[in-house]
């Protein structure tokens, strides 16, 4: 976990005055760009292995979440997961409908009725997890818990836990910048 702390601080942590519009709407003066961790090979396995430890005890066949995010985390833990004799199948939520071919809002593999773990590398207000919880249920799927790599500590968990939904997070926010410094 240090090991992925420090990747996260040198790759992914950014800072502006002028600060970033967040896909909550929200502005902040920090900005957690992962996609440099997660298409990183070191990155990715570690967050695999971080988020398989949460996942392996869960009553859960399938893993999945939204587009683009929690793509590369999915086929990192379905490929561990197979490897550790307790394959998972992967699926992702679209952020929108295809508008050809299959049409397909969720692609990948999953079967209606089935128990997910939905990932997320960065969680704010729940709003885009909620998306993918939605989806899912649509399928009339259960979700057992959702886990990101990082949650901003700005109304996800209680989202989550307010509509019975377990959150776990690897890291929060306040692990890389101060309780007291600027949003």
């Amino acid at each position: 976990m240090e090991r992925l702390k420090e990747l996260i601080k040198e790759r992914a942590l950014l800072y502006s005055e002028e600060g970033f519009t967040l896909a909550s709407g929200k502005r902040s003066h920090y900005y957690f760009d992962l996609k440099p961790v997660l298409l990183d090979a070191e990155g990715l396995n570690l967050i695999a292995e971080c988020m398989y430890e949460h996942i392996k005890g869960c009553n859960a066949e399938y893993i999945g979440g939204l587009e683009s995010g929690a793509i590369p985390i999915v086929a990192a833990i379905c490929m561990l997961s197979w490897k550790k004799g307790r394959p998972m199948r992967g699926f992702y939520v679209r952020k929108e409908r295809k508008p050809r071919g299959t049409m397909k809002t969720i692609e990948g593999n999953l079967e209606s009725g089935a128990k997910v773990v939905i990932v997320e590398d960065v969680t704010t207000t729940g709003s885009s997890v909620l998306k993918a919880i939605e989806e899912v249920q649509k399928k009339g799927c259960t979700v057992v818990k959702v886990i990101s790599v990082i949650e901003r500590e700005e109304g996800a968990r209680e989202k989550l836990e307010g509509i019975g939904v377990e959150h776990h997070a690897l890291f929060v926010k306040s692990d890389f910048v101060g309780k007291n410094e600027r949003r």
